[in-house]
């Protein structure tokens, strides 16, 4: 039998949530877990699409901008979408709580993603559905994490544990959106891929809608969450547990998180080249068409990787219903529609290929290989973390921002083949496949952790706004990234393709020793969390 944790349980009690585990964790977090999952799928299958089809030739349905054009709105956009949490996070804390913020978030992207489907109508909608997109994900990105971090009290072992599945739930539904809807987009219809993620996104919704009671008192509203009974105990003992901390803890404390964000925007300035500068050199620098024995070999584990994270996913839903199916049938109900619609396209895409002679990757299948790395990583690195070695928190981040330089060093040999100022060349998949997988490994380094410790060492009375800042990091360096990333012809130009990826690659190196030689001071200050 699995433990059960007594502090979680007591703490699971004192908020009026449902103590049903699965898998050792509270039956919520798996609501969560399948809400976000089909969010990120939407995010990230328009995201995957985004400069494929702006850079695409108006003949293949695309509007054939201008690279450096595409990853300027591609900046903007996926910095305005990090931005709005903050705002949204604001929202939930003062006015609407968790629960109706995400909700609302989640509406206003399905409305996003079918209003990006009409692009062929007229170009308006796909503004309009951008700007949607970025309004929606600013209600629903912080506070469904917020509601992950009160699933348990700060002393329990297994909230790091319990943020990882959750990023499983995230880079699953990441890994089928940009797979599918990128699949669909490229093969098939651009308005279709983006039209598909939406009908995801709200069937996420329709899911936590009906499962939210599970959350006992967690997420209501603020003035509702005083009213009952049971809060205002665990209020009073949350003032005290926030009382007890002397005002220096706090402050060394939110320094320690100033410091982790800031290394964050140097981690995440690489890592979000994926949607644009690698997006460029995966369309226009590698050789996708595979002929012959390669070509049957693709297909294969482009079929296992298709079809194999449906399973688990299937699996972990499941698990799921049997614990959760008699008190709240309509939940597992809308989820199970929706993987059946999944089961549908995972076998239709698999059957088309191998019915076609010719194999041509499309660019947005590189992008699920994070997602893949991570699904098939995470439980080694959560495990290594329980186990083997827990290194501090500026370790772990030091550590991602090394790996991240290392995948760029690796892209940078694999394109010190291209002449400079090529516009196109067909250079081996294996660079981009390393690239990304130095990225993941160094993500799962950094990223889980991040949330976790913003979790941990902020005040309960500013998580909200401290998990909104944590994004605004992300914010500054998706824009950042999305305009280095502008400048990719232009420095291919003047020195070669090899010489933008080094740059790229040296300054999260640099970044990860200055860490490094601050770790000492920072564990100090960070008061025994740990």
């Amino acid at each position: 039998m699995q433990e059960k944790d007594l502090a979680l349980i007591t703490h699971l009690a004192k908020k009026g949530v449902d103590d049903k585990m699965v898998m050792g964790h509270p039956a919520g977090l798996f609501i969560l877990f399948f809400t976000e999952m089909w969010e990120r799928f939407s995010y990230y299958g328009m995201r995957a699409l985004l400069t494929v089809f702006l850079i695409t030739e108006i003949g293949k349905g695309g509007w054939e901008w201008t690279n450096a054009d595409a990853m300027q709105l591609y900046a903007w956009y996926t910095g305005l979408v990090y931005l709005t949490p903050l705002i949204g996070g604001m929202i939930a804390d003062k006015f609407t709580g968790f629960r109706k913020a995400i909700l609302l978030g989640a509406l206003v992207m399905t409305l996003g993603h079918a209003s990006m489907a009409l692009e062929m109508v007229s170009p308006t909608f796909f503004y309009v559905g951008l700007a949607f997109m970025i309004l929606g994900n600013g209600l629903f990105k912080p506070n469904i994490s917020s509601m992950v971090g009160n699933l348990y009290p700060d002393s329990s072992s297994k909230k790091d544990a319990g943020y990882t599945i959750f990023y499983m739930g995230i880079n699953a539904g990441a890994f089928l959106g940009m797979l599918l809807c990128g699949y669909i987009g490229e093969k098939v219809g651009w308005h279709y891929g983006f039209g598909l993620a939406g009908v995801f996104m709200l069937f996420g919704m329709l899911q936590f809608y009906f499962g939210q009671n599970i959350f006992g008192v967690i997420g209501q509203e603020p003035k509702k969450e005083i009213v009952s009974d049971l809060d205002k105990v665990t209020d009073v003992a949350d003032a005290a547990d926030e009382e007890e901390l002397p005002a220096n803890v706090v402050r060394d404390r939110l320094v320690v998180v100033g410091v982790l964000m800031v290394a964050s925007i140097f981690f995440f300035f690489a890592f979000e080249q994926a949607g644009g500068s690698m997006t460029v050199f995966a369309k226009n620098y590698t050789q996708r068409v595979l002929e012959g024995s390669t070509g049957t070999i693709f297909k294969w584990v482009d079929a296992i990787l298709t079809i194999f994270p449906i399973i688990i996913v299937s699996w972990v839903l499941y698990g799921l219903g049997k614990k959760i199916y008699k008190d709240y049938p309509l939940t597992i109900i809308f989820t199970a529609i929706s993987f059946v619609i999944i089961w549908i396209l995972g076998g239709w895409k698999v059957y088309r290929e191998f019915s076609l002679e010719h194999t041509e990757v499309t660019v947005s299948w590189f992008q699920i290989l994070n997602s893949f790395f991570i699904i098939t990583l995470a439980s080694s690195f959560s495990k290594m973390w329980e186990k083997v070695w827990n290194p501090s928190g500026p370790v772990k981040f030091a550590m991602g921002l090394a790996l991240v330089g290392v995948g760029f060093v690796v892209l940078s040999l694999g394109a010190s083949s291209i002449p400079q100022g090529a516009e196109t060349a067909k250079v081996s998949m294996i660079w981009l496949i390393l690239a990304y997988f130095f990225h993941t490994t160094g993500e799962l380094c950094l990223s889980p952790v991040g949330l976790s410790y913003v979790s941990k060492l902020s005040p309960k009375r500013l998580a909200g706004l401290l998990f909104g800042l944590w994004f605004t990091a992300s914010a500054i360096a998706n824009f950042i990234a999305g305009m280095t990333g502008s400048y990719i012809d232009k420095i291919s130009e003047t020195y070669s393709m090899s010489i933008f990826f080094l740059i790229i690659a040296a300054i999260p190196m640099i970044a990860a020793v200055v860490l490094l030689i601050l770790n000492p001071k920072l564990k100090k200050m960070m008061h025994g969390i740990n």
